[in-house]
């Protein structure tokens, strides 16, 4: 799942070197904390968040045979 959000994230930005994804497990959830370079921060986000919306889509259904939830975050 790892290799799939930096794979997903490194496509969109023009920055790629600055791309830190930060994976915290816990009971039932996943959380992946995602900071990008300051320009690129729109481009995971997406006109009214439709990006990021579907970033967590594509977690949401690569997960779906794991027991936990998955969490995507974007630092800013």
């Amino acid at each position: 799942m790892d290799e799939l959000v930096r794979f997903i994230v490194e496509s969109l930005v023009d920055e790629k070197d600055k791309v830190v994804i930060d994976k915290q497990e816990e009971k039932n959830t996943i959380v992946f904390n995602v900071e990008v370079a300051s320009n690129d921060v729109g481009k995971i986000i997406g006109k009214n968040g439709k990006v990021a919306q579907a970033i967590r889509a594509i977690l949401h259904s690569a997960g779906r045979n794991s027991s936990k939830k998955m969490i995507f975050k974007i630092k800013k």
